[in-house]
């Protein structure tokens, strides 16, 4: 098939990419590359599958461009003619939500608006779209569930990420075009984001510098190893949303609908305490942190946990790379990538 990928310098889209070079597809990616964070790192993403499909052979292409800007989607889309697309460029970071929110706007939901009408004008078959365990917000019914309503978002990136998935609603019931969003749980690995907790856990305590453990490390969370979150993407692409033909409207189920749309959590459905996640990072580097306990911050949820078993009903796969195990292998990223040889 042939399928776009947006966002795929950054890191669930480098790895998603990555992932269908391998299995020979032809991949198109499409991101602007901005400097939310070190962009070395994302270009260093790039050569990675410049150098993946010139060993392989592998037809792709890498188009940089802004989502905002619809005639470069435009385009895109009329040279393409994909036959899906998984759409994960967003202004990522429920923190930076607080300070920059028009850049959320633009990312999330102007980018968003160009990608739906160019699948809509395009005829495409399957549209794949990130969204984000925060959606559930207030929610305090555990684990979360998509059958469940997620109306009340405690910040501004949750709130866009939940009107994606509206948006997508609006598309799928006018226009017939099948969309699938994906809520992930707390993604980290190798080739991760700088500006997320473990990265940067890693970065101070090797160091020798404090770490900041919000809400005293007692909140948890449903950490996902990002091949686990990799393959459930590739997986729900594989299969088109359809209609339920079950489906109620004077009793809906907020995961499904009478048009093709559908939701599905991908989480490790296994919570685990910040403190608990901070010792296997200890672990691995084979030296202890520093911990500087705080508050919990404005905008975070004290708990998560996905009930991921929709996913696996649809696609027969279920998130399960053990914490202690994805954490090893960041390490080994992390040392390997900035060089700095093992404990």
């Amino acid at each position: 098939m042939k399928i776009l990928v947006t966002g795929n310098a950054g890191f669930i889209g480098f790895h998603v990419a990555r992932r269908l070079i391998e299995r020979g597809d032809s991949v198109v990616g499409f991101d602007v590359v901005n400097d939310y964070y070190d962009p070395a790192l994302k270009e260093a993403r790039l050569a990675e599958l410049d150098e993946l499909s010139r060993r392989q052979g592998a037809d792709y292409r890498f188009i940089r461009a802004d989502l905002a800007d619809r005639d470069a989607v435009d385009a895109a889309f009329r040279e393409g003619g994909f036959d899906r697309v998984i759409h994960l460029a967003a202004q990522a970071g429920v923190r930076y939500s607080l300070e920059n929110p028009q850049s959320y706007v633009q990312s999330n939901l102007v980018g968003f608006t160009n990608i739906l009408e160019a699948c809509r004008h395009h005829e495409v078959g399957h549209l794949v779209y990130a969204s984000t365990s925060s959606v559930y917000g207030a929610n305090r019914k555990m684990p979360f569930s998509e059958h469940d309503g997620a109306d009340h978002p405690l910040q501004l990136y949750a709130a866009t990420k939940r009107a994606n998935e509206l948006m997508a609603h609006s598309y799928s019931h006018l226009f017939g075009l099948p969309t699938t969003g994906l809520r992930f749980f707390t993604v980290y690995g190798p080739w991760g984001r700088p500006d997320m907790a473990l990265f940067k856990f890693t970065r101070n305590i090797l160091a020798g510098e404090p770490i900041e453990v919000f809400n005293h490390g007692n909140h948890t969370r449903d950490f996902t190893y990002v091949d686990d979150i990799v393959e459930g993407v590739i997986r729900a692409a594989d299969q088109p949303a359809k209609p339920n033909d079950a489906w109620d409207a004077e009793n809906p189920d907020p995961a499904t609908s009478g048009a093709p749309w559908r939701i599905f959590n991908i989480g490790n459905s296994t919570p685990v305490k910040l403190g608990e996640y901070i010792e296997a990072l200890e672990e691995a580097l084979g030296k202890k942190a520093i911990r500087k306990l705080l508050p919990l911050q404005p905008g975070d949820v004290p708990d998560t946990y996905s009930d991921t078993s929709e996913l696996a009903k649809a696609t027969g796969y279920k998130p399960r790379t053990p914490v202690r195990e994805g954490v090893r292998r960041f390490v080994d990223w992390y040392r390997g990538y900035y060089a700095l040889g093992s404990a």
